[in-house]
């Protein structure tokens, strides 16, 4: 009853009506949580605490746009935790460019999802989420998601980043992260470019600040945490760890298919902020007056301006690029690092030339990226997979997640410190009779053991759902102890610039040692 008083005493305050999308209440409301700002309610289901839509910084708008983000304003009345917050504001679609075949655009749909993203977006977006199978007990570890779609569209939302069976199954404590993407939160803006070309990286530390002041109420243990991500996500992570904002946030990372092997530079960001200003017929250092711009004709503006955006080395709050060999931070920090084995079919699949992309063909795209080094590159592939149609050979190619893993691992290892793990993710879709194979994203649902959120993608196989038990369980454990290994799997070894040690994702997985061979080497060469 105590629940249901506050409960509607929260409803009275208006507090429960903050979320942009309206849905009935769930049964299970959870006790108060007190947290640094205010008190929260979330809802419990099966025995996992959920709280979502919690802010952990001031809405990023008006003069505070470009700005770094800022404390939270406190408040007395529990806060509504019910529902998602609103993704920032989306300047593209994932595969919005590729016609899938078949069944292949709803099955990526269902577990990658993000049509309630362009419905929700809004400005006001620095919102997270958090799982706990506890409130009290034991401190569990943490593991705070940073979503992919490169640095321009994507929330802590979809699907597959629900970390319900990660809290309930595994004993962890899941914070999935919004924060202010493309034009909004990386433009070299006003007087202090390096700031604001920054900004959207500055709110990913701001809410491990949050997590750090705050998760201790949640069951959570802010000494042992925990970021990961997939994709852009895991160029943030890279980014976070070599910022010096957040030293001392962060005590393990998962990069997984993720940039991070360079940074954007101040000139190339500056001159896309000055496009973008020309375009609204402004300059890049008038702040005042690009903040006064509404939201909906800045996306326009930058979406015809077709600029990079992300997060930029400028020397202050972005140091060194990640894994530059000046980047101390990361020396002391576990990491596991990975890809998938057909990353490009992703994009490539529904393509017009796919299915007919002859050897003349193949040599001609190769020669147009690689010069005289066109033929040995598919020469090199070829020897990798020698069964591979050209297209799949193409997609290979043009796969620079693989080879940029080892480029990370190496510049761990030459670091020192702390150990890396590598990863390749073999396991093959099949949906559409296998023609995805394994593309970009798939390991996402296993990790978070969310398998059964995708039966069109995945299917239903046991040994399908066991796969998804034994990775969530390695990345759990990593999460817990900073080492993977884990029952299911045969010995993983930390990874070594020698025998460069990888372990095969599949249902029966391996250890292979530098499974590319002279394809990694020649890529690499080549980058």
């Amino acid at each position: 009853m105590k629940r249901r008083a506050l409960l509607k005493g929260a409803a009275a305050a208006g507090l429960l009506a903050s979320s942009p999308v309206s849905r009935s209440l769930p049964t299970g409301i959870s006790p108060v949580v007190r947290t640094a700002a205010g008190p929260v309610i979330g809802y419990e289901e099966e025995g996992v605490f959920q709280f979502k839509g919690l802010r952990y910084a001031e809405p990023p708008v008006g003069e505070l746009r470009f700005r770094p983000p800022q404390k939270l304003k406190p408040w007395k009345q529990p806060a509504s935790a019910l529902n998602f917050g609103a993704a920032s504001m989306q300047l593209s679609s994932g595969g919005s460019a590729v016609s899938y075949p078949g069944a292949v655009g709803p099955a990526l749909n269902q577990v990658f999802g993000s049509g309630r993203d362009r419905i929700t977006m809004d400005e006001d977006c620095l919102y997270l989420n958090v799982w706990s199978g506890g409130l009290s007990g034991p401190a569990r570890p943490v593991m705070v998601w940073f979503h992919g779609g490169g640095h321009n569209y994507g929330s802590g939302s979809w699907p597959a980043y629900d970390g319900h069976n990660l809290a309930r199954d595994h004993g962890v404590v899941v914070v999935t992260v919004n924060h202010r993407l493309n034009v909004f939160g990386f433009l070299a803006a006003g007087d202090n470019p390096g700031e604001s070309v920054n900004a959207g990286e500055l709110d990913l530390v701001a809410s491990l600040e949050w997590v750090r002041d705050n998760i201790a109420a949640f069951g959570g243990d802010p000494d042992n945490v925990t970021i990961f991500g997939q994709s852009g996500g895991g160029s943030k992570v890279s980014h976070c760890l070599v910022m010096p904002a957040a030293a001392g946030l962060v005590h393990k990372g998962i990069i997984q298919s993720g940039g991070g092997l360079s940074s954007g530079n101040m000139d190339d960001a500056m001159e896309t902020a000055d496009k973008v200003a020309r375009e609204l017929g402004l300059r890049r250092r008038q702040i005042d007056k690009l903040q006064q711009v509404p939201a909906n004709q800045l996306l326009a503006a930058a979406i015809k301006v077709r600029g990079r955006f992300g997060p930029a080395a400028d020397g202050t709050v972005v140091p060194h690029a990640p894994f530059d060999p000046a980047a101390e931070q990361q020396r002391d920090i576990p990491l596991i690092i990975g890809h998938t084995k057909d990353e490009r079919t992703l994009y490539n699949i529904g393509l017009p030339w796919w299915g007919s992309l002859s050897d003349a063909e193949l040599a001609e795209r190769a020669g147009a990226q690689f010069g005289d080094q066109g033929q040995a590159v598919v020469d090199a592939w070829r020897a990798v997979h020698p069964t591979y149609s050209n297209d799949y050979l193409y997609c290979d190619i043009t796969n620079s997640h693989a080879w940029r893993t080892y480029g990370k691992a190496d510049a761990k290892v030459a670091a020192g410190g702390a150990p890396v793990w590598v990863y390749q993710w073999d396991w093959e879709a099949p949906v559409e009779n296998g023609i995805l194979r394994s593309p970009h994203t798939m390991e996402i649902p296993f990790v978070f053991n969310n398998v059964d959120k995708g039966p069109i993608l995945l299917g239903a196989a046991p040994s399908t759902r066991r796969l998804g038990l034994v990775a969530s369980r390695a990345w759990t454990a990593f999460a817990r102890t900073g080492d993977p290994n884990v029952d299911g799997l045969p010995e993983w070894p930390a990874y070594d610039s020698e025998a460069r040690q990888t372990m095969l994702f599949d249902i029966q997985s391996g250890v292979a040692n530098d499974p590319l061979g002279r394809a990694r080497e020649l890529m690499m060469s080549l980058r």
